[in-house]
């Protein structure tokens, strides 16, 4: 019965250490945007991101992903390069974009949705999200600010 409380006891005191869950919603329309350009979460959350296409438009016309990028990342440039990754969703594949990639989303057309769950970066800072579908990133950008815990 000892041990038993005393495992009880320590687990009461871990809870607290273990990292929170975030959920985010975030959309895109036919219009290039995103529902807003700022997402907020505290470092080394489990972020679990849905993301909503709610246009009408096929992804052909109109595809939408969410791409969350490490701070820093020069964003034109990388989005030069997503513009040839027809094959993989216009996520660059080359090494040193799978450097600057923290998480994504699939490509989606009008009316899909997907969820993402990753873990939030454990430094404090601004990191930029955008779809990289061919010359949405100009309009369809914001930051994902990730707070000290």
């Amino acid at each position: 019965m000892k041990n038993l409380i005393l495992a009880f006891a320590a687990t009461c005191i871990a809870l607290p250490a273990l990292a929170e869950e975030k959920k985010l919603e975030l959309t895109g329309n036919d219009q290039m945007q995103f529902s807003t350009k700022a997402l907020e979460v505290t470092a080394g959350d489990t972020v679990v991101l849905t993301f909503k296409h709610i246009g009408k438009l096929p992804k052909a016309a109109m595809g939408h992903n969410f791409v969350l990028l490490k701070a820093g990342t020069a964003i034109p440039a990388f989005a030069t390069k997503a513009m040839k990754a027809t094959t993989t969703d216009y996520v660059p594949e080359d090494e040193e974009s799978k450097k600057q990639v923290i998480a994504h989303t699939k490509l989606l057309g009008g009316g899909e949705t997907e969820t993402l769950t990753f873990t939030a970066p454990a430094e404090a800072g601004a990191y930029p999200f955008v779809c990289t579908f061919p010359g949405h990133f100009a309009l369809m950008s914001g930051v994902l600010t990730v707070k000290a815990k």
